[in-house]
């Protein structure tokens, strides 16, 4: 596992650079990098940190949120806040339905096959996007008008939505007993849960801080212990409580940035050290998820559902916008920004495969497209348009 390890490490920074060099995101040149090394490509990786790819993909994962929570400021969500809970549910709900109708008809699926492959493909990837909207704030694009704020927040709850929805299509397909309606509601009950359980954990994280004195390094090793703990619990409760974990990650975040703004600013520094080796793992492996084989198989029907599909989020982006102060250019580039999937896919794309669906294999293989198209696509279209279509202004 060793020797896969600093295949990794050393070969994703080369990468990185490379695609750097040539414009393009260097997040592409990893996810590239990991299709090419991976099991469905060359195959160099050890099976043993295969198998342990999960894990360290969401340890990466929860990295970049608690790098995007210290960096949310209340005064920045208050401002954007309605666009941002519009931005959360609207493009995917509208994708996701798309998806769906337009797979009976090309495909010859069932409403309920439909939604489980329109909800799929509808989760955007927080792990794509967020590394770039912290980077945007950083150099100052788009935070007079809280564009990063706005996608940050809705990109983490959009996931929310979408996973439930692909559930409860599933829980009808194979006959579990589903009551609908619940599962509705257990949407914005898991996101208040999610907030309230982060905030607690905050106040609790910052008090800890205050009384005891430690290095700012045994304080991120807490934060993160706490974070994946989080996530463990989320597992061990599955059925009996429901709360939107990655939200609470985020929360957390927020809370110390909110009441010890010193600490704040530090713990964000070293998490950006973090980040540097935590962004290669996270990429490298999810590319390794990626069969390439299995996507060619969509064929051209795959591809005519994808892109119908992001013409329906395109839509929904826009309509969320309505009646905000953003411009044309702007709201382009919010488009653009809600294109990446990739983690979401990667991770549940074979479970109707795996739970006998008729059509697993084929919604399987679209999913699997849809990251080899979106990711790409829609990190380098982030990538090459933020400084022409944004305006460069010091956040507030």
């Amino acid at each position: 596992m060793a020797t896969s390890l600093a295949m990794i490490v050393l070969l994703g920074l080369i990468m990185n650079k490379i695609f750097q060099k040539m414009k393009l995101p260097g997040l592409l040149g990893m996810l590239l990098l990991g299709v090419a090394i991976g099991p469905y490509g060359l195959n160099y990786l050890d099976p043993s940190i295969l198998h342990i790819s999960k894990d360290l993909r969401l340890i990466a994962l929860i990295v970049i949120l608690l790098r995007a929570g210290l960096g949310l400021k209340k005064e920045a969500l208050k401002k954007v806040g309605k666009t941002a809970i519009k931005f959360s549910f609207i493009p995917g709900l509208i994708e996701g339905f798309t998806i769906a109708f337009v797979s009976i008809r090309l495909l010859g699926f069932t409403f309920i096959e439909g939604g489980m492959l329109g909800f799929i493909i509808a989760a955007v990837s927080p792990a794509v996007i967020v590394p770039f909207m912290l980077e945007m704030k950083e150099k100052g694009l788009g935070v007079a008008k809280g564009i990063p704020t706005i996608i940050l927040a809705g990109a983490s709850i959009d996931d929310v939505f979408a996973i439930t929805l692909f559930t409860s299509f599933l829980g009808l397909y194979t006959g579990s007993t589903i009551n609908i309606g619940v599962k509705i509601l257990n949407i914005p009950l898991s996101i208040i849960l999610g907030i309230l359980i982060g905030f607690i954990l905050g106040l609790i994280l910052v008090r800890l801080f205050q009384k005891y004195h430690m290095r700012d390094t045994k304080k991120v090793l807490i934060i993160l212990g706490i974070a994946l703990l989080l996530t463990s619990v989320k597992d061990v409760l599955q059925g009996h409580l429901v709360f939107a974990e990655l939200i609470a990650v985020m929360v957390i975040g927020f809370m110390i940035l909110e009441k010890h703004n010193k600490l704040a600013i530090r713990l964000s520094a070293k998490f950006n050290k973090i980040w540097v080796f935590a962004e290669i793992l996270l990429f490298v492996l999810v590319g390794a998820e990626v069969n390439v084989s299995v996507a060619f198989e969509a064929g051209l029907k795959g591809m005519l559902i994808i892109a119908i599909g992001l013409i329906g989020r395109s839509i929904g982006v826009l309509v969320s916008l309505m009646g905000s102060d953003l411009n044309r250019k702007e709201r382009l580039f919010c488009v653009f920004a809600y294109i990446p999937k990739a983690t979401v896919q990667a991770a549940i794309a074979s479970v109707p495969l795996d739970a006998h669906v008729a059509s697993g294999e084929v919604i399987l293989a679209i999913a699997v497209l849809s990251i080899l198209i979106t990711a790409p696509i829609g990190s380098t279209l982030i990538s090459l348009s933020a400084d022409k279509l944004l305006v460069q202004e010091c956040e507030s």
